[in-house]
C-alpha cells in the first residue's frame, strides 16, 4: 500500500486548509482510515477517524473545526481544517486505523501569522 498526503501549507490562524491522501491497493473500501498529526518534539497523535461505514471521530482538539470525509471511487481520504490555530501546526498524516507500520510522506502544515 502507498499512502500519499497532499494540500497542506503554510496559513495563517483563522485560516482553513484541505488535505488529501490517496491510498493505493485494494484495502481502502474495508477499512477505517484517519488522520494522525505529529507536531514539533511531539508524539505523533490521532486527529479524525473515518470507518467503511462512515462512522466518524475527532480528537477533542479539532471538534467543530475539522471535517473527515473519503470518496471510495477515488481511494482517498479527505480533511477540511477550519479555524486553524497555531497549535494545529504539525506534519499531517493519513494510516488505516489502527495504523499500518508503514508510514508515507506526510505533509507540513504550518499555521503563523
Amino acid at each position: 500500500v502507498q499512502l500519499q498526503a497532499s494540500g497542506g501549507g503554510l496559513v495563517q490562524p483563522g485560516g482553513s486548509l484541505r488535505l488529501s491522501c490517496a491510498v493505493s491497493g485494494s484495502i481502502f473500501r474495508s477499512n477505517a482510515w484517519g488522520w494522525y498529526r505529529q507536531a514539533p518534539g511531539k508524539q505523533r497523535e490521532l486527529v479524525a477517524v473515518i470507518t467503511s461505514g462512515r462512522i466518524i471521530t475527532y480528537t477533542d482538539s479539532v471538534k467543530g473545526r475539522f471535517t473527515i470525509s473519503k470518496d471510495n471511487a477515488k481511494n482517498t481520504v479527505y480533511l477540511q481544517m477550519n479555524i486553524l490555530k497555531p497549535e494545529d501546526t504539525a506534519v499531517y498524516y493519513c494510516n488505516k486505523a489502527p495504523a499500518l507500520n508503514y508510514w508515507g510522506q506526510g505533509t507540513l502544515v504550518t499555521v503563523s501569522s
